[in-house]
């Protein structure tokens, strides 16, 4: 791993800075040296999760108008481009919005990009890019993503490969799964599950599964994602990769209710519910990261969720407010309309 000399004057804007990935990389951009401008639309995150001292700008990645300004206005040197709404399951039936902020948003900001001559574009995908049956997930396999966020994500990983052949834009991409830990949208419904898991406790509900539990993710802790996602830059080698980030171990559901329920101190119902249409089994492997990153997932599940309950402790239970735009209804799922 050879490390670049990064500078202190670098300027980064980060995109979803306010939300959970986003608002940890850019702390830790803020450690490494970086000036950070955080473009963020606010409709997951808030802006108490913006670090101190980054320069805050409410603003969605689909204004044009408005990126083109930011770019205008500040000698960009990488772009770290996080802004996503990363409900896969919630993809199917809100496509028009998915694509919408998670394609054109990102072709937004490639487009800005090129033009001002950005150093380095780092994108984060997904492991939905995998689809299903394709374990470990590595990043020599062939991309069959099986919902609209993982066709998206993989469409922005081939835009910008397509834009360095063009254009010459070097890119680093990182396919991150299943992160949990602080700062992360407890009140979001339709994703995250471990957070929906603390949220239902707090609030003394059955902790909702969908099918029968067994499927399994590899949970990872953000503590462990985001300083490899913000150094990568200073990686020479890490130029026009891809790597999968999160951690090596899986988990079913049914393992991690207990594991949530066991860190909070208390029991309740865990209620399953019909089965929906998602990848059963998914973990990647991280052997690249590891050789061209040094990265390690070092937090065990129970002590990053252990953290991440103490977190949530604090900030106690939050509403969840249904999604206001649904496109398509059939085959909903019928506990994402329950008020």
């Amino acid at each position: 791993m050879q490390l670049t000399s990064a500078r202190v004057s670098s300027t980064s804007l980060v995109t979803g800075g306010a939300g959970f990935i986003g608002c940890h990389v850019a702390r830790d951009l803020q450690e490494r040296g970086h000036r950070v401008v955080v473009l963020d639309d606010l409709s997951g995150g808030q802006t108490d999760n913006v670090p101190p001292g980054c320069s805050f700008v409410q603003g969605s990645i689909t204004d044009e108008t408005l990126v083109a300004r930011l770019f205008e206005e500040h000698d960009f040197r990488y772009v770290y481009h996080l802004a996503a709404y990363a409900a896969e399951g919630l993809s199917h039936f809100i496509r028009r919005f998915n694509y919408t902020n998670n394609l054109i948003g990102s072709v937004n900001l490639i487009n800005e990009a090129i033009r001002h001559k950005v150093e380095c574009f780092v994108f984060t995908s997904s492991i939905a890019v995998y689809g299903a049956n394709q374990l470990p997930m590595r990043e020599d396999l062939d991309p069959r993503p099986e919902d609209p966020y993982g066709i998206a994500k993989l469409a922005v990983e081939k835009d910008l490969r397509a834009a360095h052949e063009m254009f010459g834009l070097d890119s680093i991409v990182f396919r991150p799964h299943n992160v949990y830990g602080e700062n992360q949208n407890i009140g979001d419904r339709y994703r995250n599950v471990l957070g929906i898991f603390l949220n239902q406790l707090m609030q003394r509900k059955p902790l909702t599964i969908f099918g029968d539990g067994t499927q399994t993710r590899a949970f990872s802790y953000i503590g462990d994602v985001a300083p490899a996602i913000a150094r990568a830059v200073e990686v020479k080698e890490a130029c026009n990769e891809v790597f999968n980030v999160g951690a090596d171990e899986a988990t079913s559901l049914n393992e991690l209710a207990e594991v949530v329920m066991e860190a909070y101190g208390e029991r309740t119902e865990i209620r399953h519910l019909p089965a929906r249409n998602e990848v059963v089994h998914a973990y990647s492997d991280h052997e690249k990261a590891r050789r061209i990153l040094g990265m390690e997932a070092r937090t065990s599940l129970a002590d990053g969720v252990a953290r991440t309950v103490a977190w949530a402790r604090a900030q106690g239970a939050r509403k969840t407010p249904r999604f206001a735009n649904i496109e398509i209804t059939e085959k909903l799922p019928p506990v994402w309309l329950e008020d």
